[in-house]
Parts: C-alpha cells; sequence; structure tokens
C-alpha cells in the first residue's frame, strides 16, 4: 500500500484536529469516563472524517479502504485510547454493513446523519454469555405483522450511553446458528430500550460503555440490513473491516509510545548516564521498532489485498492477532523503561498499557483468531480435519 499526497493530506488534517480538538479535553474525559460524542462526532463530520469511505450520495467521500486505514493510524495520535475507538465504531464497525447492504431508505435515514455526525452509532453483537461466540446470541427478533418485536440484551456496547441507534445482531429464526441470525437498525429511543449501567473498565476509559436491554422493543422489519437470516454473514464481513480498523490504529498507539518512551528515557538520567544510553534498553526498544514495522506490513498487505474485493478473513485474523500481542508486549517493555513514573496512572504510557490490553479482546479474542487461522491454512488434528 503506497502512501499518496491524499493519504497524507488526510492524515495531517486529522493530526491537526486532534491537537486542536481532541487533546486538549483528554484529561477531563478520562476522568469522568465519557466524552461529548454527538458535539465531537459533529465536528468530525463537518470536516468529512466519517464517511471517508462511504459513497458520496450519503455525504461521504468515496474513497477506498486505504484512507480509513491511514485515518485509524492518526487517531493513534489521541493521548488516549477510548475516544479512537468510539470513532472507529461509527466509521467501521456499525456502518459498513449498512453502506454495503441497506437499501436505500435506511442509508438516508442513518448513514447519511451519521457520516455527517448528526447520529452516534453503536453496534451490538456480545452479549453476557457470548462474547467471542457470535453464533451464541439469544437475542430474538420476532415478526409481528410489520414489525420485529425484540427481547434480549446486549453487552459491553461502545457509545452505548449515547448512541442513537444501533446495529444489532438478533435471532430472526429457529433455524441453523449460522442462519438464523439479521442485523436489524435500532432506534435507541425505542419503547423497551433501557441502557442498563454505564460500564466501569480497567482502560479506555474516556469512551462509554453500556448494557443494554431490550424488552418487546418494535422496530419496522424494513430496518433488517440485507436480507433476513444474512446477519452472521453479514456481520462476519463487518469484521474484516472492524479488525483491520483495529489493528491500524494499534499502530497509530504504538507508534506514540514509542515516542513517548524513547523520549523519556533519554532525559531520565540513572547512575549518571541517560536510561536510553544503557544498550539492552536501546537494543529492545529496537527490537519493539521491527515488530512494529512487520505489523505495519501486514496491515498494509490485507488492505490491499481488501481494495481488490478479496476474503481477508485471514490476513485482517493475522493483522488482529498481531496488533493485540503487540499493544501488550511494547506497553509492558516501554512502561518498565519508565521505571517509578511507569506505574503512575497519569502517565501516558500507563494509560496505554491499560487501553491497548482490550484489543486481545475486543471483535474477537486471540483464541478466536487464532482458531480462523488454524482453520483456513488446515493447521488442525487430523480427525478434525478429514470431518
Amino acid at each position: 500500500m503506497r502512501l499518496t499526497p491524499e493519504h497524507e493530506q488526510l492524515r495531517d488534517s486529522l493530526h491537526k484536529f486532534i491537537e486542536r480538538e481532541i487533546n486538549p479535553h483528554m484529561e477531563a474525559w478520562e476522568a469522568d469516563e465519557i466524552f461529548p460524542a454527538h458535539t465531537l462526532f459533529k465536528k468530525l463530520g463537518d470536516q468529512g472524517f466519517l464517511g471517508v469511505t462511504k459513497p458520496p450520495q450519503y455525504g461521504g467521500l468515496g474513497l477506498d479502504y486505504s484512507y480509513s486505514v491511514v485515518m485509524a493510524e492518526a487517531l493513534g495520535a489521541i493521548n488516549g485510547g477510548g475516544v479512537p475507538m468510539a470513532i472507529g465504531v461509527q466509521t467501521d464497525m456499525c456502518t459498513p454493513a449498512l453502506a454495503k447492504f441497506g437499501s436505500d431508505e435506511l442509508k438516508q435515514e442513518f448513514l447519511a446523519p451519521s457520516i455527517a455526525g448528526d447520529l452516534v452509532g453503536c453496534v451490538g453483537v456480545s452479549e453476557p454469555h457470548a462474547g467471542s461466540d457470535v453464533a451464541a446470541i439469544k437475542t430474538t427478533a420476532r415478526k409481528d405483522g410489520d414489525d420485529y418485536v425484540i427481547n434480549g440484551g446486549k453487552m459491553w456496547i461502545t457509545n452505548g450511553m449515547q448512541a442513537d441507534w444501533m446495529c444489532c445482531l438478533a435471532n430472526t429464526s429457529d433455524g441453523a446458528p449460522h442462519r438464523n441470525k439479521s442485523l436489524i437498525i435500532v432506534p435507541m429511543a425505542s419503547k423497551g430500550v433501557e441502557r442498563a449501567r454505564k460500564l466501569k473498565k480497567i482502560g479506555m476509559n474516556s469512551s462509554d460503555t453500556a448494557q443494554i436491554f431490550f424488552d418487546d422493543v418494535r422496530v419496522p422489519r424494513r430496518y433488517v440490513i440485507g436480507q433476513e437470516g444474512m446477519g452472521f454473514m453479514l456481520q462476519m464481513i463487518q469484521f474484516q473491516e472492524e479488525r483491520l480498523w483495529g489493528a491500524a490504529n494499534t499502530l497509530g498507539g504504538l507508534d506514540q509510545a514509542m515516542r513517548a518512551t524513547i523520549e523519556y528515557t533519554r532525559d531520565r538520567k540513572v547512575f549518571g548516564k541517560s536510561v536510553l544510553d544503557n544498550q539492552y534498553v536501546h537494543y529492545k526498544l529496537a527490537e519493539c521498532a521491527t515488530e512494529i514495522e512487520a505489523l505495519r506490513a501486514l496491515v498494509y498487505q490485507a488492505t490491499e489485498q481488501y481494495i481488490e474485493g478479496k476474503d481477508v478473513t485471514r490476513w485482517a485474523s493475522m493483522a488482529k492477532l498481531k496488533a493485540g500481542r503487540l499493544a501488550r508486549e511494547v506497553a509492558d517493555t516501554c512502561l518498565q523503561f519508565w521505571g517509578g513514573m511507569g506505574f503512575m496512572h497519569e502517565s501516558k504510557i500507563s494509560r496505554f498499557y491499560r487501553d491497548g490490553r482490550l484489543c486481545s479482546i475486543g471483535g474477537g479474542a486471540d483464541e478466536v483468531m487464532l482458531a480462523i487461522i488454524c482453520k483456513l491454512d488446515g493447521i488442525l488434528p487430523r480427525k478434525e480435519k478429514d470431518s
């Protein structure tokens, strides 16, 4: 994936926006454990950042997915992971299926105002007993005339306390678990939707995360995305963008963690010389830098394949796996070199350490990524392979 002047312009514009509109407020948003999504998203929408890859007829820029990857990386310049994650949910997690498979009516009603920043979206897949095991969800959407009647609940919903609508995966029949699900848009102001609680997390504090309950929630059947019963497949397609986005965003955070650590260890004196003067320290950071560039090459290669219309499940799973592992390894290495300051809550590296831990869990745990890679590469026990 080659970066053009247009890619650089997008990145530079977003960096300027971050320094002007986001980073000055991050400490307060972290303390409040929420940020003003409607206010910030409107500003992002006005600048065209929420529809980079979306169709121009709905307010998007119509660019290819490489621009979304560049944007995800650039968002790593934010001083915390919660706000980038919330933006990513809006741009690359709750809207891809709607943009690709939704009716024109649905796109006009929900996609266009989300691109403009007038509506905040969320994606509802995980449930308390079904996180990475998507097939095990229990939320149901029963047909009643021209409506669906939805019952159940969703867990760990990013933007959930502020969202105007949810891209919700629900069981619409009693068939096989991979063919009985549909993606349905649920307006969050609907009667029977309960935002039960804002969840307290060990990281990503600036992003609100909610538990949601549905009690006989009625939505029109025309709110289904694509065809009824295709929800599992559509969500798997949507996961490709989510996982690529997550890996690219992690790259931006890793770059920031490395820069901050190099600067800190260069200035910090121990036994009469800077910490960075120790060969072990600068060699170890060089190893981290090499691993980060390997991840970048993997993400860019996956992006090229995706732009060409290929199934990148394998590539995206590998990138997501590697990003989660590096978020943990690099954060731990860097924090160690910060010494006591690294253990302080207010230091940049401790926030990256806390926030980055989610990458190996959210959007499909490491173990799920490994299972996908094993299946696609034929790395299976003989009896399972032959069945």
